[in-house]
């Protein structure tokens, strides 16, 4: 497997998360970067994507919109990011920041988030071909492995493995 060593090697502060599918990598590869197939399972549980837009080439933009619904209503989270590795089938590398509707780059402050969250974190995924299904690693880069952020992934990729499953 690549090393996923990043600049902060604290493995505190990084979410890693290891999963086995039942599928072929371009297929698990179309996941990630398909905004369609994205869009289907990506957020916890509940969570809908009505926007998923995705240049997925060597510096390529990415705008994603999060809805849930809350007690209050509908709440909507954005994210924007950079493509910054994009190795087709084996290895994408993307930044992602909270935004707002206009993909301009909110800080943890202006989210009312907690104190030392970093305004841009870095979501790493590596597939490898394990005799016709694919192992994955996916790790998100300042995002603590104990926050609920942790918990939302776990979520996502369970989600990722029933649309797999769907779309085989």
């Amino acid at each position: 497997m690549t090393d996923t060593n990043t600049t902060d090697s604290d493995s505190t502060k990084s979410v890693v998360i290891e999963r086995t599918f039942d599928a072929p990598m371009p297929l698990v590869w179309a996941m990630w970067t398909d905004a369609d197939h994205f869009a289907a399972w990506y957020g916890p549980t509940g969570a809908r994507i009505p926007v998923a837009k995705m240049d997925v080439t060597v510096g390529g933009k990415r705008h994603v919109c999060m809805e849930m619904d809350t007690p209050n209503g509908a709440m909507q989270m954005w994210f924007v990011g950079e493509y910054l590795e994009v190795s087709p089938h084996t290895r994408l590398v993307y930044t992602e920041s909270m935004s707002n509707a206009d993909g301009d780059v909110m800080t943890a402050g202006d989210m009312e988030m907690p104190e030392g969250m970093p305004t841009t974190t870095k979501v790493i995924v590596e597939l490898t071909d394990r005799n016709s299904k694919t192992a994955m690693v996916m790790t998100h880069v300042g995002v603590p492995a104990d926050s609920p952020g942790a918990q939302g992934w776990n979520m996502a990729l369970d989600k990722l493995t029933a649309h797999i499953t769907d779309a085989a």
